[in-house]
């Protein structure tokens, strides 16, 4: 049962800001988590370009040292980066963690395959976008190795092969229940695909976990507003 189902009405919860970049893989974690705890309309999207490089420039770098998306912004000027800290945040907002485990056991257990999923996966996409392919273009891009590039693509083919071993398993990345791990791999999914980096085929349970995360009403809340954020011609 997710968030916007215990609590139909989220306008008790503070407004809130968050600064992303509509389609990016990062910002797409704390989008979907939002949409798993019923908390959209409590947020004010601020877009920040990553294709001109705004994220690194010195206005947004005052609210984010590490020049990095997404960034929340709570209502008393308090600034949280990092996914996985800004998803426990909006899993602490109520009684009821949907996300992030409620026993000493499942904190524990996703929070560990989160952090495989980022170091396995997702960060490894990262770098092989940033390294070895355009990237963001040459103004941004200041200093490529593609060769770690490349190497960082093999460990995420290494990566997807690691979840397919575990969701052979378990139907969830941390086991029973959809957390924030599985949003973790979601996001290395959603990278992937934009580097036109494909999942092997032989990786049957990764595809087959993917096209039931795809049906998560969630995910398509994402897509939605992907395709509502795009840039018109």
């Amino acid at each position: 049962m997710t968030f916007q189902q215990q609590h139909s009405d989220a306008s008790k919860f503070p407004m809130m800001k968050i600064y992303d970049w509509y389609n990016g893989p990062y910002p797409a974690r704390v989008r979907i988590a939002l949409a798993e705890k019923g908390l959209l309309s409590r947020i004010e999207f601020v877009p920040v370009n990553l294709w001109t490089g705004e994220h690194k420039k010195p206005a947004f770098l005052a609210i984010n040292y590490s020049g990095t998306l997404p960034v929340l912004e709570l209502a008393d000027g308090t600034l949280i980066a990092e996914c996985t800290a800004i998803t426990q945040y909006l899993d602490a907002l109520d009684d009821s963690p949907v996300l992030t485990g409620k026993t000493p056991t499942e904190k524990g257990i996703i929070h560990m395959m989160t952090k495989r999923a980022e170091i396995e996966f997702l960060d490894a996409v990262s770098t092989y976008f940033h390294h070895a392919t355009p990237g963001l273009g040459p103004d941004i891009e200041l200093s490529q190795n593609p060769e770690w590039g490349e190497r960082m693509r093999d460990k995420a083919v290494r990566g997807m092969h690691y979840f397919n071993s575990v969701l052979k398993n378990q139907p969830f990345v941390a086991g029973n229940a959809f957390s924030m791990a599985d949003i973790a791999v979601l996001g290395g999914m959603i990278f992937a695909s934009l580097v036109n980096l494909p999942v092997p085929d032989e990786c049957e349970a990764l595809h087959a976990w993917h096209a039931r995360m795809n049906e998560r009403s969630s995910v398509q809340d994402w897509r939605a507003m992907v395709k509502q954020g795009e840039p018109k011609n």
